[in-house]
């Protein structure tokens, strides 16, 4: 028997795999996020495809539906289905569609799945980039379980999200490697990656912005501090900001190829949806704060949250703007910690695509367009207050407690918004319920209702749209029919004319045909040959482009 002052072998043996550089420890943390991230979003496996995007993308996309086969390929590299250039995502599509079939369970898993990836990656690109497993896993922990990722995983047509997401934390632990030995062949898989992440949702298209950022901090490339002890990694090849940022030309030409196919495959969309630049500026500057405002308290979680321009006032606009830049400041006073900057233009800088200045859809922020973005707000959580707790002496064991309180909490409100994704009616009635001049509900709750046939309540669904958006497209189309069946030949064109006034990309060039096609026989109706005909040329001229 050893005696009280000798430690077993076996014991200084467990002691040294589970020390805070022990790989058993961080194998173990990994196993531990993903298995508790596909738990909590396992619940999704019993819910149905979601009407909007899902048939689209997938139910109804029919040259998926034979798998993976080489007219799919050529099909996924060469289409823009859904205004959108993302062949990856097409030919992960038509994986799932040949394991799973039109069964939603299986494609609901692979979301899982790869949300559930997403967290241990993420957690072992920053433990190797910063050393720290603790703040590592709280990042990780906090990504994994945060209510503003429900939409992304729980919306099946967001598996582009998700699976850029998988090259973006790929390409940032390349990167790295890459600035251990700077080479070409080490850049080489940085590019490749970088380019397949394009290739699934170029909302990753940001990532040379932050690589510089990740050369600041944490590899410490850019402007090292040469205090004694506070220096980078001397494993990390340093630069001048001039070299680094020739550096990222490559990525950077990536970049403007994946611009100009986004151009193109939404050409007809930019055009058609341009809400006034005024009310872009606006919603812009407020979705900030509503993101940070969520991403602290995440309260009143929907999907598709509408354009807020016309609604805003000066002082709520100016109000927000002064909280950025008020922000901005302290975090650039405060550089000497390095993270608090990183953290914060990740944030400013990661969301610019999707921020609505030039808008290709009719919502005016998501959940999802977070995805990448929330890092830069934990970075600074998961960084900041560990070092505030250290310089005021709270012990470790409070700090600890918080943090796993927290994330009690924001599992719990996750499990809560994973049972409002139940159907498309649940979704909408609490999107409407919850979210002020919130039309995109109101449209889709009435579509759905006149789906079963319930046109007389789907009416008042319609007439609430109208009412929060008078040239909404979908429910003035589906008031000008319901008047035009019902002899309100004057109320019928009205609503015609601000259907034809919408911005809204869905009203496409087969719809606005239609609508003149019967807006032209409304006037018929009422005696006047003269509109009618201007009516019916307008369509002729339509149908020629």
């Amino acid at each position: 028997m050893p005696s009280p002052g000798i430690r077993p072998p076996a014991d200084r043996t467990l002691r040294r795999w589970f020390s805070t550089d022990s790989g058993l420890r961080t194998s173990v943390v990994g196993f531990l996020l993903a298995a508790s991230t596909f738990a909590l979003y396992f619940p999704l496996h019993t819910h149905p495809f979601f009407e909007v995007d899902d048939r689209l993308y997938l139910v109804d996309n029919f040259r998926l539906h034979s798998g993976l086969t080489w007219p799919t390929l050529w099909w996924a590299f060469r289409s823009v289905h859904m205004a959108n250039w993302i062949p990856l995502t097409w030919i992960s599509f038509a994986i799932d569609y040949q394991l799973f079939g039109a069964s939603p369970a299986g494609h609901h898993l692979v979301n899982v799945g790869l949300h559930a990836l997403n967290v241990v990656l993420l957690f072992l690109v920053f433990k190797r980039a910063t050393g720290y497993l603790g703040r590592s896993f709280m990042v990780a922990a906090l990504f994994a379980v945060h209510p503003m990722n429900v939409e992304p995983v729980a919306w099946i047509a967001e598996l582009k999200t998700m699976l850029s997401m998988v090259f973006f934390l790929l390409v940032l632990e390349a990167y790295r490697w890459y600035a251990c030995r700077p080479g070409v062949w080490r850049y080489l898989p940085v590019v490749l990656l970088f380019g397949a992440g394009l290739a699934a949702k170029s909302q990753i298209i940001t990532l040379p912005f932050v690589l510089l950022l990740w050369d600041y901090w944490p590899l410490q490339r850019m402007f090292p501090d040469t205090r004694s002890g506070a220096g980078p990694p001397a494993r990390y090849a340093h630069g001048t900001l001039w070299s680094l940022v020739r550096e990222k030309l490559p990525l950077l030409l990536l970049c403007a190829a994946d611009a100009y196919l986004t151009i193109l495959s939404q050409e007809s969309v930019r055009s058609a949806y341009q809400p006034p630049l005024s009310w872009r500026l606006s919603n812009a500057v407020f979705s900030y704060w509503l993101y940070i405002r969520k991403a602290i308290w995440p309260s009143d979680l929907v999907p598709e949250y509408p354009q807020l321009g016309r609604y805003l006032s000066a002082w709520q606009v100016v109000a927000a703007a002064l909280l950025l830049l008020g922000i901005t400041a302290l975090v650039v006073k405060a550089r000497r910690h390095r993270y608090l900057p990183v953290g914060w233009f990740w944030f400013l800088g990661t969301l610019v695509p999707m921020i609505g200045l030039v808008q290709a859809a009719q919502q005016g922020m998501a959940d999802r367009f977070s995805y990448q973005a929330l890092l830069g707000l934990f970075i600074i959580a998961c960084w900041g207050l560990p070092d505030l707790a250290d310089h005021y002496r709270v012990p470790k064991a409070w700090l600890a407690g918080c943090s796993a309180l927290v994330l009690f909490a924001l599992a719990a409100v996750t499990a809560r918004q994973i049972t409002y994704w139940q159907s498309d009616f649940s979704i909408w009635t609490r999107a409407s319920r919850v979210v002020k001049h919130h039309w995109i509900a109101e449209d889709n709750l009435g579509a759905f209702l006149e789906r079963q046939g319930r046109k007389e309540e789907a009416l008042v669904h319609f007439s609430r749209a109208a009412e929060m958006n008078p040239t909404d497209s979908g429910s003035n189309l589906a008031l000008a029919s319901y008047d035009q069946q019902h002899g309100q030949l004057q109320d019928a064109i009205l609503h015609y004319q601000r259907a034809l006034e919408d911005y809204d990309y869905n009203l496409t060039r087969e719809t606005k045909i239609k609508a003149l096609v019967n807006m032209a026989v409304a006037y018929r109706d009422l005696g006047d040959d003269v509109r009618a005909h201007l009516c019916l040329e307008q369509a002729r001229q339509l149908q020629a482009r």
